[in-house]
């Protein structure tokens, strides 16, 4: 899967880049210059913003679900459209925030949208699949294993609940529930329009 290892190095790259930028200079600028903001609505910074993380838990976590979801969507899609793929799906979680929010003045940043479409991608094109899940039983953790449509479909409700109880708008910055939501939509709306779409790939 050389553009899900791809994208996880850019990202990575980046962020450490940022990070040693801030660490020398603190300065928030960098997320208001590069990271998506709806009331100035650009094209080209949405691209940017998908490769921005604000922290190491953001990126990490980020990361870890591509490198889990990825390969598998890439293996079906072919390296090209699977790039084309995730790009349209990061674009899909920019204009669903957009929507919710078009005044907002707080940057969005992460790849989390992109990422979301990704798992929405693989809950339809792998309803069969297992995934293994951290449980917590009273003090004792355990793995299990659970199939994908149940923990992808239960991440959705997740983020649809919590974007719905955020529609206060959150002007304070936060968690954009509905990039997720538009994210994972776009995902499942797109996926067997691009795999089935003929090309060179």
């Amino acid at each position: 899967p050389y553009v899900t290892y791809t994208i996880i190095s850019i990202n990575i790259i980046i962020f450490l880049t940022f990070t040693y930028v801030s660490f020398l200079t603190p300065n928030p600028s960098l997320f208001y210059t590069f990271g998506f903001i709806p009331n100035s609505f650009n094209l080209f910074i949405i691209l940017s913003s998908m490769f921005i993380h604000g922290g190491f838990g953001h990126i990490l976590s980020n990361m870890w679900f591509l490198y889990i979801f990825g390969d598998n969507i890439e293996s079906i899609l072919g390296h090209i459209k699977f790039l084309l793929f995730y790009i349209l799906c990061g674009f899909g979680a920019a204009f669903a925030q957009y929507i919710i929010d078009p005044n907002s003045s707080i940057p969005m940043v992460g790849a989390s949208g992109a990422i979301a479409g990704v798992l929405g991608a693989y809950m339809i094109s792998f309803p069969k699949a297992k995934v293994h899940v951290f449980a917590f039983i009273i003090i004792f953790i355990t793995t299990l294993i659970v199939p994908a449509q149940i923990v992808l479909g239960l991440w959705f409700f997740i983020q649809l609940s919590s974007g719905l109880n955020s529609l206060g708008i959150d002007t304070n910055g936060g968690v954009a529930w509905f990039a997720h939501i538009g994210g994972f939509i776009a995902g499942i709306g797109s996926i067997k329009y691009i795999q089935n779409y003929k090309s060179e790939d």
